[in-house]
């Protein structure tokens, strides 16, 4: 069971949580002129990183904010927590 701390409500389990994806990907910076291609990459293109990576999970039974998350791809750890745009904490004992 993972333990996601919110950096507003503190620890809470990840049942309290929903994934919302890879939070490195950047959406076109100018939508309106951007080419299939660019939306087709920024929708379905997708990593799958090895080891620690930055993602999105929104705290939708809790205080329903996104939050920022590190975590260790193979052991599931959680190394930092933060707000979306916001510095991460390391989680203690890590």
């Amino acid at each position: 069971m993972l333990l996601i701390r919110c950096p507003h409500c503190g620890p809470r389990n990840q049942d309290e949580f929903a994934y919302g994806g890879d939070a490195t990907v950047k959406r076109p910076a100018d939508p309106a002129s951007a080419s299939d291609s660019e939306w087709h990459a920024y929708i379905y293109v997708r990593d799958n990183p090895r080891g620690p990576h930055e993602e999105l999970w929104h705290h939708a039974a809790g205080c329903r904010r996104w939050i920022r998350v590190r975590r260790d791809t193979l052991s599931h750890r959680i190394l930092a927590t933060g707000p979306v745009h916001g510095p991460l904490a390391e989680e203690e004992g890590r």
